[in-house]
């Protein structure tokens, strides 16, 4: 922030794991001014976040502080309102993915951004990633058509298993994490998706019996690219092989190979790429291959906190500099409707068209 630059003044909503990770990048953030936090309990906050004013409602915070920027962190069922609410009093929005739990509601949000020309942003952490952003260079390098096979498994007991409990009241896991992926498949293609197809399973009998905390889903693109990913969560999800990410193409493969001894558990490893391979598939006139992969360390990528305070630091950019945000709105938009479509495949058993 350039001197005499008054700070952006934030409401921060819902004060869960990344609602708590957001307003401290905020409070960190000299050109960012918490006036206000809302959260439906008095939660436990690290320090630095005591000392501010909390309430349990939203809509009297809102009216109330006349904030520059709220940042919505709650359930999904409640984005798309809480995010509506604010754009039409004026304020700028950070909300968390995904934007919404249907397309109808994502769209009433980028509509409402452009109708009061605020700005918009979405919790799409992986963009603000250095590794990630190199992962996509490097694919995008080799050239299509594409293989995309993704997966984000989390093995989760105790307080973790019941967030996750909670989430699954609304969203089940091929969406929730779901759209954050798609989005990477998306921006290395930036072909159009065709069609979905998507396959799930209810694990436990602690869910509600319409949903599901096992699937996977298919997404075909124009160019013949065609997109793997799978998404489970809970105390019998498996350990073995539950972070794969690995991106072919016909000249070759780039693919993240996680640290020896990593944990689906472990918040910092669903970011974390400690190393990226590039696979090159020519060969020389014997048949062998023409040259080694190359190994690209990521030892000094930043973690979990850090990407939060990138992500918050955009937004500020966004505000500060007035940046078109109208791709990042639509690629929100259509990442949810590929995971969203996922899910009506999962529960009618039929392939889905976009």
């Amino acid at each position: 922030m350039s001197g005499g630059e008054t700070p952006i003044r934030v409401l921060v909503a819902g004060l869960g794991n990344m609602g708590r990770s957001h307003a401290l990048a905020y409070h960190e953030n000299p050109g960012f001014e918490i006036v206000g936090l809302v959260n439906r309990s008095r939660p436990d906050l690290p320090a630095g976040l005591g000392s501010y004013p909390l309430t349990t409602d939203y809509a009297e915070a809102l009216a109330r502080l006349k904030p520059d920027l709220v940042s919505v962190n709650t359930y999904s069922d409640s984005h798309a309102d809480y995010a509506v609410a604010a754009l039409e009093h004026g304020a700028h929005v950070f909300v968390e993915k995904p934007l919404a739990t249907n397309v109808a509601d994502a769209r009433r949000v980028v509509d409402a951004a452009r109708a009061n020309g605020r700005k918009l942003v979405i919790g799409y952490i992986l963009r603000h990633h250095p590794s990630w952003i190199r992962l996509i260079e490097e694919a995008r390098a080799l050239g299509g058509p594409y293989v995309f096979r993704l997966n984000l498994n989390q093995q989760s007991s105790g307080p973790t298993w019941h967030t996750h409990r909670q989430l699954m009241e609304t969203t089940p896991p091929i969406v929730d994490c779901g759209v954050h992926y798609v989005d990477v498949m998306c921006q290395i293609t930036d072909a159009k998706p065709v069609k979905v197809r998507g396959m799930g399973l209810r694990l436990s009998d602690e869910i509600a019996p319409d949903m599901y905390n096992y699937g996977h889903f298919q997404v075909l693109f124009e160019d013949g690219s065609l997109g793997w990913y799978e998404a489970g969560w809970g105390p019998m999800i498996s350990e073995t092989a539950f972070f794969v990410k690995d991106i072919v193409s016909p000249k070759g493969c780039v693919s993240i190979v996680m640290a020896e001894g990593a944990r689906s558990d472990d918040i910092d490893t669903h970011t974390k790429t400690s190393t990226i391979r590039v696979h090159r598939a020519e060969t020389d006139a014997a048949g062998r291959f023409a040259s080694p992969d190359t190994l690209l360390s990521m030892d000094d990528e930043p973690g979990h906190q850090e990407l939060c305070d990138r992500e918050q630091a955009f937004v500020l950019k966004a505000i500060r500099e007035d940046i078109d945000l109208s791709r990042h709105m639509d690629d929100a938009v259509q990442s949810l409707n590929i995971c969203l479509a996922a899910d009506e495949s999962v529960r009618s058993g039929k392939e889905i068209e976009l």
